[in-house]
Order: C-alpha cells, then sequence, then structure tokens
C-alpha cells in the first residue's frame, strides 16, 4: 500500500501547491491512500469548510488538524459531520467532531487513521497521546 501524508499545508500558496499537485502524485505515484494536515490552510489559522472541501477534491481522503483547529469558527459547524475531517482524538471529552476513523483505500484496503497530538509546549490538558493511541488501536475493528 502507498500511503501519503502531507503536512503542514499553509496558507493560500500551500492550499495552490497541494491542490494543483496532488492530482498528478496520487495518478504519478499511484498513491492509496492520502492524508493532508489542513490545520494552518486559512491564512495559518485554521481552516474552512470550503477549503476542507478542495482539498478532499484535489484527491486527499482525510484531512488532520491540531491545535488550529478551531481558528475558523465554521470548523466547530462542519467538524461534526465530516467523517473525513480530524481533530486531535486526544482532545477533552465532549470536544466536537471526530479523532479517528476507518477508511477505504483505492486499493481497496481499510486504514485506521488517528489523529494524536502531542503535548509538550503545547496543551498539557490533552490527554496523554501515548495512552490515546492505545485507545484508538483496541477500539479499531480492522
Amino acid at each position: 500500500m502507498r500511503l501519503f501524508f502531507l503536512g503542514d499545508m499553509v496558507g493560500k500558496t500551500g492550499r495552490t501547491a497541494v491542490w494543483e499537485q496532488l492530482p498528478g502524485l496520487i495518478s504519478d505515484f499511484k498513491l492509496d491512500f492520502v492524508i493532508v494536515n489542513g490545520e494552518n490552510a486559512a491564512g495559518g489559522f485554521g481552516i474552512t469548510e470550503e477549503i476542507f472541501r478542495e482539498t478532499l477534491a484535489a484527491g486527499a481522503d482525510v484531512v488532520t488538524t491540531g491545535n488550529h483547529v478551531w481558528d475558523q469558527r465554521d470548523a466547530l459547524v462542519f467538524a461534526p459531520r465530516e467523517e473525513r475531517f480530524l481533530r486531535p482524538s486526544n482532545f477533552p471529552k465532549g470536544t466536537p467532531g471526530r479523532g479517528s476513523g476507518v477508511y477505504i483505500a483505492r486499493n481497496g484496503a481499510r486504514v485506521l487513521v488517528a489523529n494524536i497530538m502531542g503535548r509538550v509546549f503545547m496543551h498539557p490538558e490533552l490527554d496523554d497521546p501515548f495512552q490515546a493511541g492505545e485507545r484508538e488501536l483496541a477500539a479499531c475493528p480492522l
């Protein structure tokens, strides 16, 4: 399986480069699954629903985020309904959206994507990332 993770798509220049180049990369390298980190896609501060949708249209299978996920308020609205939009899974309980998912790759394989954020120099209120990772793996239906 050929997995491709791209992080961090930043601002208009970064978005344009990803949207223009990703389809060719998928084709040229026969990529089975593409993950793009989009938490800084809106001028370095979060991501909008429009940017999220354009990134999927360019070929991303999942868009991950991090500590800037809520910098654009509309993310709070669309995150809960979008299975392919992942905020960190170790955010506090009750946080909108989802932190992981199982997806079908282009080659038909199932792929677990768990978005887990570190907390060193970041947010000490986050759940321990290693314990969060263990929880995600234990709950994985693969």
